[in-house]
């Protein structure tokens, strides 16, 4: 059925169980794609790690950073390697946390 110029399929409920297992599988497998607990902070440091790992490993777009930055290929490697460790700075406290530090205190 064609409806205001774009093409409707129904799905099964087999390929849809299907598609649903794929994802999870792939979520299982690569931790970048994230599940449905994944919050911001995760999300945001999967972003920038994928970011920082693709400049690293794409010779021609480290160059354009070095020389945009004035320093060295390597030194530039170096500072993109190092901001991978904590790209979004400490990750933010989890109510758990909050709570035992109110008992402490």
């Amino acid at each position: 059925r064609r409806v205001r110029g774009e093409y409707y399929t129904i799905m099964s409920a087999a390929s849809r169980d299907s598609l649903a297992s794929q994802l999870e599988h792939l979520q299982m497998k690569y931790v970048g794609t994230g599940h449905a607990d994944t919050n911001k902070f995760e999300w945001g440091v999967n972003i920038h790690r994928d970011s920082f790992s693709s400049y690293v490993g794409h010779a021609p777009i480290l160059s354009y950073f070095a020389i945009a930055q004035n320093e060295a290929v390597g030194r530039v490697k170096f500072e993109l390697l190092q901001k991978m460790l904590a790209p979004c700075g400490p990750p933010p406290a989890t109510e758990a946390e909050d709570e035992e530090e109110e008992a402490t205190e």
